[in-house]
């Protein structure tokens, strides 16, 4: 079992050394550290950027040092990695820095739409229907311009709108097979996401409708707890084990590790 998608305090996680023992603890072969990274020059994205200091693309140097000691100390593999917010806009400033940074892996996420953080309820909880299914159908074409992109491994939660309560629902299984026949044809592999598995909200990404259209099109998935604290790597890492040997999945690794 390797957890390809945890971050640590180089974004919004832990320690990096307290996340790596936590993997290791958990009896995991390797783990991924994959911290948030935005390189927009835009107004709000740069703000975010300061705030929550997704600026891995100053900082990576300095975690890899750190990445390199570590994986004398402990016994399994830590990849060196990176979770991109992905914008149509921003393709030239991201292939740059994946360039210059040469991870072990790259992770591609769609978090914003229309200037709004889609796991954010209160962005939309006054928004009409015609409004949500609007936000919808702009995410899945982000979405799907991720995947075409070929710039990275993994792409992250694939249906995140399934977090958040006005937007859940909403995909149609014409864009979850849209969504899926992009897979397909593309490098870019989904992740079986464990972020709001053992919530109340009890979420997975994919979800079981989004993951049953994505089998039909043979296309493979990898496995990411995206544990954001230590406490929370061996029961999302436990979860994972249980969720791909019920449902006869055979994960695979990122692409920039073959």
């Amino acid at each position: 079992m390797r957890d390809f998608h945890v971050h640590s305090n180089y974004s919004d996680g832990g320690f990096l050394r307290g996340m790596v023992r936590a993997a290791e603890s958990a009896g995991l072969e390797g783990v991924g550290v994959a911290d948030h990274c935005n390189v927009a020059s835009r107004g709000r994205p740069e703000s975010m950027r300061s705030l929550y200091g997704f600026n891995l693309d100053l900082t990576y140097e300095r975690r890899r040092r750190g990445i390199e000691r570590l994986r004398e100390e402990f016994d399994l593999e830590v990849y060196d990695a990176v979770e991109m917010d992905y914008d149509p806009r921003d393709e030239d400033a991201i292939d740059a820095f994946l360039a210059e940074a040469n991870f072990d892996y790259a992770i591609g996420s769609v978090h914003d739409i229309g200037g709004n953080n889609v796991q954010v309820a209160s962005n939309f909880a006054a928004m009409s229907d015609a409004e949500r299914d609007a936000v919808t159908d702009e995410y899945f074409e982000t979405l799907i311009e991720l995947v075409e992109s070929e710039l990275f491994d993994i792409a992250a939660h694939a249906d995140l709108l399934e977090r958040t309560p006005p937007l859940r629902g909403r995909a149609t299984e014409e864009q979850y097979r849209q969504v899926a026949q992009a897979f397909a044809d593309s490098r870019t592999v989904p992740e079986i996401n464990a972020g709001r598995a053992l919530t109340d909200a009890e979420v997975v990404h994919p979800s079981e409708r989004l993951l049953s259209i994505l089998r039909e099109h043979d296309v493979a998935v990898t496995v990411g707890t995206d544990s954001h604290r230590p406490s929370e790597i061996p029961d999302r890492a436990d979860f994972l084990a249980d969720f791909v040997a019920e449902t006869g999945l055979e994960p695979v690794g990122p692409a920039g590790l073959e």
